[in-house]
């Protein structure tokens, strides 16, 4: 199996410069490594070049050779496409070449996939993330990472220049099941502290305060802690996070409880409401907006 290459070897290439993939890129550049990032938007391109990295106009160029290929994209699927599909880039890179999927996929889906990319000596660990643009931005998220034992070992000083939480979650899709079972625990989280805040504030309790003692209280959660008092009570709604990806999530999540043959009734509600929201709501609404959708008349969740 091929080793992670030492800072400054130009064999990473970098697939999906969005909101989280930049800063993400971007940590491996200020890290020492020099990384070829692909996107097909120009301005995502031109800013991870400002952020002292090389772009390709074209997957398989960036593609070509590289040891180590890094998947930040909207979903399971993508990623598939990309690495195995018609036109997929897996050929393109070197002889027993790692891909990092930090992706939020389909658990199931990359079991298979990475059973897909074996055939042609390439290895597949998944490696979601959690924390926000904001710790992707200083380095600071949390990973999860699933796959064979050496290259997770291997993958780790790229992980770490990521993130400061790096978590070895057992074998391949474990991570990919941990980030969505976290996101439905994070939407769920959300979704209730929005309902409390509307019925307190329907019987004269300030919003503001009630997160003040929901937060010293046994009610704490990340929303309560990170979200209330920014994005909710103001109804600014602008996390940064898109309700549609959270939705996706949260499906994700429902969709193993089914496979594993587990009940997971509120998985079941939560994935419902969400997918409602998005419908209502379109696939430009923050995360956050689930305050404006449950507040709405006639919205039981």
């Amino acid at each position: 199996m091929t080793s992670i290459p030492t800072q400054g070897a130009s064999r990473i290439a970098f697939f999906g410069l969005g909101k989280m993939g930049l800063p993400m890129a971007s940590r491996l550049v200020a890290a020492g490594w020099t990384v070829t990032g692909f996107d097909p938007f120009d301005g995502a391109r031109e800013a991870f070049e400002k952020a002292g990295g090389r772009t390709d106009g074209a997957a398989a160029r960036a593609a070509e050779g590289a040891s180590v290929a890094i998947t930040m994209l909207p979903d399971g699927k993508a990623v598939r496409t990309l690495l195995a599909g018609p036109d997929g880039i897996a050929a393109k890179l070197a002889p027993g070449a790692i891909v990092i999927d930090m992706s939020s996929s389909a658990p199931v889906g990359t079991r298979d996939l990475a059973a897909d990319l074996a055939k042609d000596g390439v290895v597949l660990i998944d490696a979601p993330v959690s924390g926000g643009v904001k710790r992707a931005i200083d380095g600071s998220l949390a990973i999860m990472v699933g796959g064979d034992a050496d290259a997770v070992a291997a993958a780790k000083p790229l992980l770490e220049a990521m993130g400061t939480s790096i978590f070895s979650t057992g074998p391949i899709g474990s991570g990919h099941a941990m980030k969505a079972l976290n996101n439905y625990v994070s939407a769920a989280g959300l979704t209730a502290a929005c309902e409390a805040l509307q019925v307190g504030q329907s019987f004269g309790l300030d919003p503001a305060l009630m997160t003040d003692i929901l937060n010293v209280s046994t009610g704490r959660n990340n929303s309560t802690e990170v979200k209330l008092k920014p994005f909710v009570i103001p109804k600014s709604y602008t996390s940064g996070f898109s309700m549609a990806l959270m939705a996706k999530d949260l499906r994700t999540a429902d969709d193993l409880a089914r496979h594993q043959g587990v009940a997971a009734p509120l998985s079941r509600a939560v994935a419902s409401l969400w997918t409602d929201a998005l419908a209502d709501l379109g696939p430009t609404a923050d995360h956050t907006a689930i305050d404006a959708y449950v507040a709405k008349p006639g919205k039981d969740a």
